[in-house]
């Protein structure tokens, strides 16, 4: 069975342990890179990533992108929303659908 994870700051995860996802806080970029590469090779399926944690350790997180698993997506923390999540999601809808689903034409 596929686990669900979500790796960030403390104060941006903490609530994500009441839906019954594994949390993972990390607060420097060196422990972040050792927690995803474990997490990775623990069988994860998808793991949340706060959009800052995410900037921080990107190329690491690119060597994962063209795999079927895990799914690696990155969400808004608590210090703010940088819009590469909505992106990121964006890009992989695209992918899957063909399509751009956000496009609206006037």
């Amino acid at each position: 069975m596929y686990r669900v994870a979500v790796m960030g700051d403390y104060g941006s995860i903490y609530g994500f342990r009441a839906v019954g996802l594994d949390t993972f806080a990390v607060s420097e970029a060196e422990e972040a890179k050792k927690t995803l590469q474990k997490l990775v090779t623990s069988g994860y399926a998808v793991i949340y990533i706060t959009e800052y944690m995410a900037e921080q350790i990107a190329p690491v997180i690119d060597k994962y992108k063209d795999q079927m698993l895990p799914c690696i997506v990155r969400i808004p923390g608590a210090f703010g929303n940088t819009g590469k999540g909505v992106e990121n999601v964006k890009k992989f809808v695209e992918t899957a659908v063909g399509s751009d689903i956000l496009f609206s034409q006037k």
